[in-house]
């Protein structure tokens, strides 16, 4: 194949990826045998990284939620069900059993149970990221591979919860410059949890199941792609916001998850290409990923759809 500007190259391929650094590799020399991937583009480099992946993403992820409509309905219908817990229950307990720990425990519990269940959601999406599909079979046998994985997803989520919710006001409420300080480094580090371990569950569907692993990588993709990172979560914000229009049915977290797991899946391909590619200059290569031609072949797999497409798609 060749790339925008001429350039031979080897295909970059994702299947079977399953941990930071994809078995497959492309030959050192590169595009056509120069070392610098500044040979590889054409003057539009700088615009490079937007329109080749981001646009992609967006693109691939809008076609595998179109092509799973059903599938993201009934897990997000899931999801909402299993919402209930957390959010009714605890009152419903409290107004039998006047017992405040008794309360908060099934608020916990229906927290850990929510990590669970989007735990087996994101191993099952997986599949949809790398053009298949899951059942229910598949979903009920997802929830028993990373239910420790959801456990540890809901802890996390109560930790973030209590940060925000009680120890930020605490700070702030001693009315002093060192209360100030320190409600402001809880706040800091919380929106470094929350844009870090957005990637928690796909991490953990996608590339290692050892829990410190996944979240000693969760802050390596966050600090190695900062700017990525902040997309992704304004995209999952503004995902669930418009959501909210369709009682979250759709995209709803479900789509966030799809999202999350086709950002990573896409975004471990740099890795590839950086390891295939020692030689390159270490600043120019960091800075000019060459996504055009790195997603190529992620191109003619996803293809482009008419209006009709969509619509009638066994038309085709």
């Amino acid at each position: 194949m060749k790339d925008y500007a001429g350039n031979q190259y080897p295909a970059v391929t994702t299947s079977g990826q399953q941990h930071l650094l994809s078995e497959q590799r492309l030959p050192a020399s590169g595009y056509g045998g120069k070392a610098s991937p500044r040979n590889a583009m054409d003057g539009a480099a700088n615009f490079a990284y937007h329109r080749g992946m981001i646009g992609f993403l967006l693109k691939k992820t809008f076609y595998d939620l179109w092509d799973n409509l059903l599938r993201v309905i009934l897990v997000n219908l899931g999801f909402l069900i299993s919402l209930t817990i957390p959010i009714f229950l605890p009152g419903i307990v409290l107004a039998a059993v006047p017992f405040v720990p008794l309360s908060m425990l099934v608020l916990a519990a229906g927290v850990l149970w929510c990590g669970v269940y989007l735990a087996a959601a994101a191993l099952s999406f997986k599949a949809v990221s790398d053009y298949g599909s899951f059942g229910f079979a598949d979903f009920w046998a997802n929830l028993k591979a990373g239910w420790k994985t959801g456990l540890a997803m809901g802890v996390l989520v109560l930790l973030l919860v209590l940060m925000l919710g009680v120890i930020i006001p605490f700070y702030l409420g001693m009315e002093s410059i060192l209360g100030f300080l320190l409600a402001a480094v809880i706040f800091w580090t919380f929106l470094l949890a929350v844009v870090s371990l957005q990637f928690f569950l796909a991490i953990r569907a996608r590339l290692d199941t050892k829990l410190k692993k996944v979240f000693r990588k969760c802050f390596v993709i966050f600090f190695d792609n900062p700017g990525f990172a902040i997309f992704c979560l304004l995209h999952t914000v503004v995902t669930m916001a418009l959501s909210a229009f369709l009682a979250l049915l759709l995209p709803g977290p479900a789509g966030s998850i799809l999202f999350l797991d086709e950002a990573l899946r896409l975004r471990l391909l740099k890795y590839d290409w950086l390891e295939a590619n020692p030689d390159a200059e270490p600043g120019v290569k960091r800075r000019y990923i060459p996504w055009d031609a790195i997603l190529i072949e992620e191109r003619e797999k996803t293809g482009s759809r008419t209006i009709k497409n969509f619509i009638f798609p066994w038309k085709d």
